[in-house]
């Protein structure tokens, strides 16, 4: 047997289950896709309109007067809030929404050009210098637009986007590919949307041109701006080895997320285990040496990205919101490709914590930057004159069901548990499935899922053990079931009936965290977490003491204290300091959504005996 085929055999190559076949009900999260549907995605449409985003397409259509205002790849912001706006639409039609986005898209087919070249940037500012400088996002720009367009002809039938974004893909794969020119897109995009674009179309050159600009990489064909800067240079949109070399995790955070989701993507897509070995090695170097206990990453301003093992300062912590969003794209890649759920856990981290720490509870502030601890001085703002992250937050939060399910070759697997129901579909063959969730996730362990199928059908259910669990009970029909865990998950397999039902007890105590010992800045230091969420202490709740001036003992015992009013309605952590003082510690998420003042996650250490580490 060939190392290949070896490799071949250790592909799960699991079938996601869309959003749109699940329906969720939950109390964390309907609140926040309300407010998403109600406030986030029209104020960043508002704002796209502000400043010119949109505006700029009807210039490069000729529709009115005017030179070009903004960034040059503000076209990717009108992308993403339309990606969004599609996935609201998926679960809920809303004609007025609808209404606006016919009006954008109309705009955006007005401006592309005869050959399919669409980037408003070089049609009304430089159109002579198209194609000279890779950094300069045209293709990220297009990939964004393939991501709104497969989503807006998903939700409604529509095909003027999707149609666009064919031509622009075929303007692609006449100008670049073997035997055409090279090309090495600075900010990674392209590469994951033409795989998608490619299962929505089925037109099998779409990925294959993804595959040829993955090969592209670290070859010297880069040429531009990033290229020319010393202190960045090829490591920064990884162009310094070729993908299949890659050992870890360099430059900027966001950019590195997206290759790794197109070299994840590629290996489902054609079952080729050409990359497994790079995407394992450089999967272990980012969760193990380079990742926060928020699940954010990137630690440096500089180059928005990474600078060497174990460099994980808290305050002036990076951890750009739209990197961890990437990192839970990748990593819910990497759960269907491998079939283990340390990934899932990953995608956990992300949505309860690095994620969705960068959107106020109002919806309508964001954060770009996500530090550990603050003086008092970081706060949310409504917009960036960058404002990829508030955009990226729009089509991420609105998607967050295809994160729950997945379809393996013997079954079905329950990824994430959220309050509400999900239709299934198994290949052709085998019955759907009906499963009901009912949950108070991720405040309590109780989790009870009722399954449906549409005929009596022997299958196999897992159901993801989360990694923080130390402990769980698993019942079915009532009756107590063992079952081991394999790969993060346990193994139910028996003839199911309409109406079966598991019940899985997760025990959720108030862990104490550690950090690497190599990790400097949280050498002396504990962090706090309870189920998914890490928690932080916050001076609206600690107003009597100062900032990293109070200590806590590892042993202090906390009370889960439930605060249905406060902060959208919480779980707090209430305990004492080490000098006995009262200290209350609130999800790190939900910070900086009261008055201004310090956050700390990492708390100074009354005495140094060791429980957990992540």
């Amino acid at each position: 047997m060939t190392k290949a085929n070896t490799a071949e055999q250790m592909l799960a190559r699991w079938r996601g289950v869309p959003f749109t076949s699940v329906n969720v009900k939950d109390g964390f999260w309907r609140p926040r896709l309300d407010v998403m549907r109600q406030v986030t995605v029209r104020a960043c449409l508002d704002k796209c309109e502000e400043t010119g985003r949109i505006a700029n397409f009807a210039k490069a259509a000729g529709l009115m007067e005017g030179e070009f205002q903004g960034i040059y790849f503000d076209d990717s912001d009108v992308y993403k809030v339309l990606e969004g706006a599609a996935y609201l639409l998926m679960s809920e039609r809303d004609a007025e929404l609808e209404a606006e986005v016919d009006r954008i898209v109309d705009l955006i087919a007005a401006a592309q050009e005869e050959d399919g070249y669409l980037c408003t940037y070089f049609t009304l500012t430089a159109p002579e210098k198209k194609w000279t400088d890779m950094e300069k996002h045209e293709m990220y720009c297009g990939g964004h637009l393939m991501e709104a367009a497969v989503a807006y002809f998903e939700a409604t039938g529509k095909r003027k986007l999707l149609d666009t974004a064919c031509r622009l893909a075929d303007h692609y794969d006449r100008t670049f590919g073997p035997g055409k020119r090279h090309w090495v897109e600075g900010h990674e995009e392209i590469e994951l949307a033409l795989v998608k674009l490619y299962r929505a179309t089925g037109e099998e050159r779409y990925w294959k041109l993804a595959l040829w600009l993955l090969e592209e990489r670290g070859h010297g064909h880069g040429v531009g701006a990033i290229w020319d800067r010393a202190d960045w240079g090829p490591a920064y949109c990884q162009d310094d080895v070729p993908v299949r070399e890659i050992t870890e995790v360099k430059g900027h955070a966001v950019r590195a997320m997206y290759l790794y989701s197109a070299m994840t993507d590629v290996v489902h897509a054609s079952g080729d285990p050409a990359y497994v070995g790079a995407l394992h090695r450089v999967w272990a170097h980012t969760v193990e040496r380079n990742m926060y206990v928020t699940g954010g990453i990137g630690p440096s301003r500089h180059n928005e990205g990474f600078t060497h093992d174990y460099d994980l300062p808290n305050d002036s912590a990076y951890c750009e919101t739209c990197a961890a969003i990437a990192m839970a794209f990748w990593n819910h890649r990497m759960n269907l490709l491998f079939g283990d759920a340390k990934y899932a856990d990953i995608v956990e981290r992300e949505l309860y914590n690095g994620a969705l720490a960068g959107i106020s509870l109002s919806g309508d502030k964001f954060f770009y930057v996500n530090p550990l601890a603050s003086e008092g001085h970081h706060h949310r703002v409504a917009w960036f004159d960058c404002s990829c992250c508030p955009t990226n937050l729009v089509r991420f939060l609105p998607s967050i069901g295809q994160y729950v399910c997945a379809v393996s070759e013997d079954g079905i697997v329950v990824n994430q548990y959220m309050n509400g129901t999900c239709r299934i579909e198994r290949p052709e063959g085998k019955s759907g499935i009906r499963l009901t969730t009912e949950t108070e996730y991720p405040w309590h362990g109780a989790i009870r899922l009722t399954v449906a199928p549409d005929r009596e059908e022997s299958f196999r259910i897992r159901l993801r053990i989360p990694g923080w669990c130390r402990g769980y009970r698993v019942s079915v029909c009532g009756a107590p079931v063992r079952a081991a865990v394999a790969n993060g998950y346990i193994g139910i397999e028996r003839v199911w009936s309409a109406g079966d039902t598991i019940e899985l007890e997760l025990d959720m105590p108030v862990n104490v965290v550690r950090a690497r010992p190599e990790v400097a800045a949280d050498r002396g230091r504990i962090a706090f977490q309870r189920g998914p969420i890490v928690y932080c202490a916050e001076q609206a709740d600690n107003a009597h003491l100062t900032y990293d001036a109070f200590a806590v003992s590892p042993h202090a015992p906390f009370e889960v204290v439930e605060q249905p009013d406060k902060l959208g309605g919480i779980r707090e952590l209430a305990g004492a300091d080490a000098d006995g003082r009262r200290l209350t510690l609130v999800p790190y998420y939900a910070w900086d959504n009261r008055e201004p003042g310090f956050m700390q996650v990492w708390l100074r250490e009354a005495d140094c005996r060791a429980l957990y580490m992540y």
